[in-house]
């Protein structure tokens, strides 16, 4: 066995459970293969991986190394038990052979069913109310990153009567079984593994449990285990489709297609105004991409309304199309009013802040960072955070009807306070572009602006809607990574070649308003953490010398990260009063020791679940801008109202 003390619970207790369970125990030596693990010279029966063992560099890199022996041990008769693991979001089980799969959740629960109660894993276990394992320490859930799905594999207990979510697995795989499970069952004692952390009554279920496994380990030796027959569980529906980029004459369209249905490599998009067709993108899904694809919709009209619906290109089968819509921007140069939201630390759960976006009228979002929470440099967690994030019920109604752009900070890019030396980078990244849909995504190792998703460098970018562009910058990939351009004796935060960019940007950019964005806040957060631009000083006041010896008017400061909701005022820093709008959070965790005094706060809100409604309007002389922070429940916080006139024209 191996197991881990983890930082959470602070628990173990597998190796003493099977003691108890009458089995013979030795800890796991990594260094030899699962069919070389021998105890007095007797072969190994069962494998056990304790709760949390993934947060223990020895698992993952045993399960990488040896999936091919554990697979061998498994085959020749043998049980490996893999109980549960922590921050798995979509993770697959690394080990398991071709035929068998089965995938981690985040959800976590505190309730379990038993599903086939015949079966001798469960046979004979206590229940009360139709439950297992009840009565158990609140502060440790059942069921941890409980699992998603599984294939080919037997349901024997769920975190519900239904069936779903499961969370004790089991596959069949030559003469041998795999159990998956994302239970906690073997966290009954403290770190010392001898003084309890669970009631009697709990660590007795634990030790019946064990016991269980133990005879059913020696079924499966003996060859009379009963037959795994598998458990039909719906397959992952499909996730989108996303508006992204969207400007006076074309549209990026993103989606990815069920897993009944990523056999099927070409699929169309067919845009409709009004009644009449458009035009039909094709696309391809991109494996490299996690299955997801990209639609470049072109020849559009601005300010023009159209649906959407997006259908393989070749299917005999029934597909039901998946639809939305979206409006083009207005025309250049055109008198407008454009209503823009934005946020930053988003919730991943079902959240009506979304719902209250769309009910305020805006017509495009912009994400800020955070969201959503990674918090991993492992590529397919990332990626399962990503699209968990997408399928929120709310939010998946929102991208399907209105352009979406985004940008990334601490906890998407990698974790709090992360910078360019985060050795998880390139997986975070990659996510980021196979979950997103925006025009450009930083830059190739030639200083070449990408507007594909392969591998790349940041993912900055820029886009105008009617009279606001919006520059979203990238403070992470490239901070403390090389020398600044700014001053050589110093780190830098954009790196070079982004500076350059966004020079240029600024420098052409007609809009009248312009919103120079980035997750982490223009000012000192002024606490242990490095992730702000006071850290970068010599950079943000180079930024703001650009802006004033080029005259640049109409620019303001868009910021999140800090769980805090604030509005200062710089003065005539760049010629004209500079504004800084941080909007933060959308969801309810508030950190008021960052609402720190400032000589420019204006307002301030430690506010939780609340979002930016941004109001560019040139219908008017002078045009104005109004940013309001709005809570979900339709609250008004605070405004700022500002005119052309005041920001340098």
């Amino acid at each position: 066995m191996l197991e881990y003390v983890d930082q959470w619970t602070h628990g173990k207790g597998l190796a003493a459970l099977l003691t108890q369970a009458g089995v013979e125990v030795m800890t796991l030596d990594v260094s030899k293969p699962a069919s070389g693990q021998l105890i007095d010279g007797q072969r190994v029966d069962l494998i056990a991986f304790g709760s949390f063992t993934n947060n223990d560099a020895a698992y993952p890199a045993y399960v990488a190394e040896e999936a091919q022996s554990i697979q061998d041990f498994v085959a020749r008769g043998g049980v490996v038990l893999d109980l549960a693991q922590s921050d798995q979001l979509g993770a697959s089980v690394a080990y398991l052979p071709e035929g068998l799969s089965a995938r981690r959740a985040d959800p976590d629960h505190d309730t379990v069913y038993p599903i086939d109660a015949e079966h001798p894993l469960v046979a004979g276990l206590r229940t009360v109310d139709g439950r297992l394992f009840t009565g158990r320490s609140t502060a440790i859930r059942v069921s941890w990153e409980t699992l998603a799905s599984g294939l080919s594999m037997c349901v024997l207990m769920a975190t519900a009567p239904t069936g779903l979510p499961p969370c004790l697995l089991e596959g069949a795989y030559g003469r041998g079984r795999f159990l998956v499970s994302s239970l906690t069952l073997d966290k009954v004692y403290d770190a010392s593994g001898q003084t309890p952390i669970q009631p009697d009554a709990a660590i007795a279920d634990s030790v019946a449990f064990f016991t269980a496994v133990a005879r059913y380990t020696s079924m499966v030796r003996a060859g009379t285990a009963p037959k795994v027959v598998p458990t039909p569980i719906p397959t992952e529906p499909a996730t989108g489709p996303l508006v992204g980029h969207v400007d006076t004459e074309r549209a990026r369209i993103w989606f990815r297609p069920g897993a009944d249905h990523q056999t099927l490599t070409r699929w169309q998009c067919t845009v409709r105004k009004g009644s009449g067709v458009v035009t039909v993108a094709s696309t391809e899904l991109s494996a490299f991409n996690d299955n997801t694809a990209l639609f470049d919709v072109r020849g559009l009209s601005a300010a023009g309304t159209y649906t959407y619906a997006i259908t393989p290109k070749r299917f005999d089968g029934d597909f039901a199309p998946l639809t939305g819509s979206f409006t083009t921007g207005p025309r250049s140069g055109r008198p407008a009013v454009v209503t823009m939201g934005l946020g930053s630390c988003a919730p991943s759960g079902a959240n009506t802040i979304w719902t209250r976006i769309a009910d305020e009228g805006c017509d495009s979002f912009v994400m800020m960072g955070d969201t959503p929470y990674v918090d991993s440099g492992d590529l397919e967690v990332a990626r399962g955070k990503q699209r968990a994030f997408l399928k929120v019920p709310q939010l998946a109604e929102l991208i399907r009807s209105r352009p979406i752009w985004a940008t990334w900070d601490d906890h998407d890019f990698g974790g709090n306070d992360q910078a360019g030396d985060f050795p998880g980078k390139k997986n975070t990244r990659r996510a980021f572009v196979d979950y997103r849909a925006n025009a450009t995504f930083g830059h190739n190792s030639a200083g070449e602006q990408l507007t594909d998703r392969q591998e790349g460098l940041g993912v900055y970018t820029s886009f105008r809607r009617g009279p606001i562009e919006v520059f979203l910058l990238d403070p992470r990939w490239f901070s403390r990574t090389e020398p600044s351009w700014a001053d050589p004796t110093q780190t830098t935060c954009l790196g070079g070649i982004q500076w350059q960019w966004f020079q240029e940007q600024v420098r052409r950019s007609a809009a009248t308003f312009k919103a120079i964005t980035t997750g982490m806040i223009w000012d000192d957060k002024e606490n242990a953490e490095k992730d702000d631009w006071a850290t970068y000083s010599y950079e943000r006041e180079a930024i703001f010398d650009f802006i004033k010896t080029e005259k640049i008017p109409g620019c303001f400061l868009l910021s999140g990260d800090i769980h805090v909701s604030r509005a200062l005022n710089y003065g005539p820093r760049v010629g004209y009063d500079l504004w800084q709008y941080i909007v933060s959070p959308m969801h309810g965790s508030t950190i008021p020791s960052l609402n720190v005094p400032n000589p420019a706060l204006v307002h301030s809100a430690v506010e939780p679940y609340v979002f930016l409604k941004l109001v560019a309007d040139t219908t008017v002389t002078p045009a104005t801008l109004t940013a309001t922070w709005i809570n979900r429940d339709g609250r008004r916080i605070f405004e700022v109202r500002r005119t052309a006139a005041e920001m340098g024209y």
